[in-house]
């Protein structure tokens, strides 16, 4: 050890200023959202879970906004939303868990709720802070259950349904809370699927509001001050009926009481809105903010470039992607391979003490069952992503692929990634089918073929510290995984410059 630190100081030029200092310093590494949240909860700042550099100070600045914001809400009794955008992994869903546990809760009008679509995303944090609770009770010689802790949990981190479900039951009454976050308010219904949903499920025929028209005027119940956080991603959209950020916006059109808050970033092409959106009447209650995009990428903590990459990938701008891959890939580490058994060799190898490893796939990939990768079996994701290395159930085990519906707006350190047939490069573009019976399909539909795309694109920008890609061969003898069907999309990869594994 002494003589690889003398080398980095010859190499560097300049020593430790106070080596004792150095020895005692605390190691800061870039927490889980897992991690972030049990951080959150036991009352520490996002400050203070955050690594100190630029990452940090972006975060800070970001959830300082969102104060500012519900602040002169409060003080000036009106309404506001705003927008948080950012890159995968950027931190969203850490500063929205931030607001609401920082928010004081010594009256009934400060309190704020954490809400979600995200099923997996929901019933993972509830249980890491229930099990976070019992054992910091069991450190200062208490008993209790995480029964007992799931009941105030519950209120605080709520399914984005359930708590629409509240405004149902009491058509009048406002929420009990005056802030609400929601968390990947892009993937919010459109009219259409809330309606045949209500109709469906509720027994109410003549629904006729989107998620995000109906959520806001439920906020708006409130007589004095109402703030609404939008946490949201641009390419997050992966499941029918989903409305994106533009509905959002739709929605403001007819309720000039509500004040709006964003950032330029919002009307890049990747969030669906356009500076037309925000025009006429919009525009002279939107006010700008540039702390609201979060820049940086806290997840692939070892490079803030991973999410552009993969966007670059899969928008087939090859000469980008190679740019950024050779910028990174020393930090972060990519590999391409057709062979699973290398694909999980290889992350056991790169994965150190607790680090969680874990194998995903499309929920449009059914062909990967002659390698023993069955999408339709139902992983649950408090099991995967919470349980130990000696649990079946777990991702540590590479047995059950998880799909970006149980993945997404969680994370892994180390992970395989699986890629079907279902996305596939054909000439210069990619084509996008569908497996019904016993033979792929086109997928016409450009919903569907956004969601596909972005189904991959979660896949890709869920691991923190490098992944694996693996690509099937194929099989001559089998007419619906023909070599034909993967060998063009597994040139592509290799022409970015992405190191193989052959063994």
């Amino acid at each position: 050890m002494p003589e690889i630190l003398r080398g980095v100081i010859r190499r560097h030029g300049q020593a430790v200023s106070d080596p004792a200092a150095w020895v005692r310093s605390p190691y800061k590494p870039s927490p889980t959202i897992v991690e972030a949240a049990r951080a959150l909860y036991a009352n520490h700042s996002v400050e203070a879970i955050a690594r100190f550099d630029a990452d940090a100070c972006n975060l800070t600045k970001t959830a300082q906004a969102i104060q500012d914001i519900i602040h002169d809400a409060q003080m000036c009794r009106r309404k506001s939303i705003c927008f948080v955008s950012g890159v995968p992994g950027a931190g969203k869903t850490l500063v929205g868990l931030n607001t609401a546990t920082q928010r004081p809760t010594t009256s009934a009008a400060s309190n704020a709720v954490f809400l979600s679509s995200n099923g997996p995303l929901v019933a993972v944090l509830r249980e890491a802070l229930a099990r976070d609770q019992v054992a910091r009770d069991k450190s200062a010689g208490k008993k209790s259950t995480k029964t007992s802790h799931l009941s105030s949990i519950k209120v605080f981190i709520q399914n984005v349904h359930h708590f629409r479900d509240e405004a149902l039951h009491d058509s009048v009454s406002p929420p009990a809370e005056h802030v609400a976050i929601f968390d990947e308010a892009q993937r919010a219904w459109n009219l259409e699927q809330t309606a045949n949903f209500m109709r469906r499920r509720k027994g109410q025929l003549n629904f006729d509001k989107s998620e995000p028209s109906f959520l806001i005027d439920y906020l708006d119940r409130h007589q004095d001050w109402a703030v609404i956080v939008c946490l949201v991603g641009g390419g997050q959209e992966i499941n029918t009926g989903e409305a994106g950020i533009r509905e959002w916006i739709r929605s403001l059109q007819a309720r000039p009481q509500w004040h709006i808050y964003i950032s330029s970033q919002l009307t890049d092409r990747e969030y669906g809105v356009t500076p037309s959106d925000l025009a006429g009447t919009l525009s002279t209650r939107t006010i700008t903010d540039e702390r609201l995009h979060l820049t940086m990428s806290l997840r692939s903590f070892r490079s803030d470039q991973v999410s552009n990459f993969v966007k670059a990938l899969l928008d087939l701008n090859r000469a980008q992607a190679m740019q950024l891959l050779d910028s990174f890939l020393d930090r972060y580490p990519i590999r391409l391979t057709r062979s699973l058994i290398a694909a999980k060799e290889w992350v056991r190898h790169q994965a150190r003490g607790s680090e969680r490893i874990g194998l995903m796939a499309s929920s449009k990939a059914p062909r990967l069952k002659p390698h023993a990768i069955d999408i339709r079996v139902n992983v649950d994701p408090v099991h995967w992503f919470l349980n130990p290395r000696e649990d079946t159930r777990s991702s540590f085990y590479l047995e059950d692929a998880a799909t970006e519906f149980q993945v997404q707006g969680l994370e892994l350190d180390w992970a395989v990634v699986t890629w079907d047939a279902d996305l596939r490069l054909t000439g210069e573009q990619w084509s996008y089918h569908d497996f019904r019976g016993s033979k792929w399909t086109n997928v016409h539909s450009d919903d569907n073929r956004r969601y596909l795309t972005n189904a991959y694109r979660v896949l890709l920008t869920r691991a923190r510290q490098g992944m694996v890609m693996f690509v099937p061969p194929g099989d001559a003898i089998d007419p619906t995984r023909k070599p034909a069907y993967y060998q063009a999309t597994y040139a592509y990869l290799r022409s970015l410059g992405i190191p193989e594994i052959t063994t």
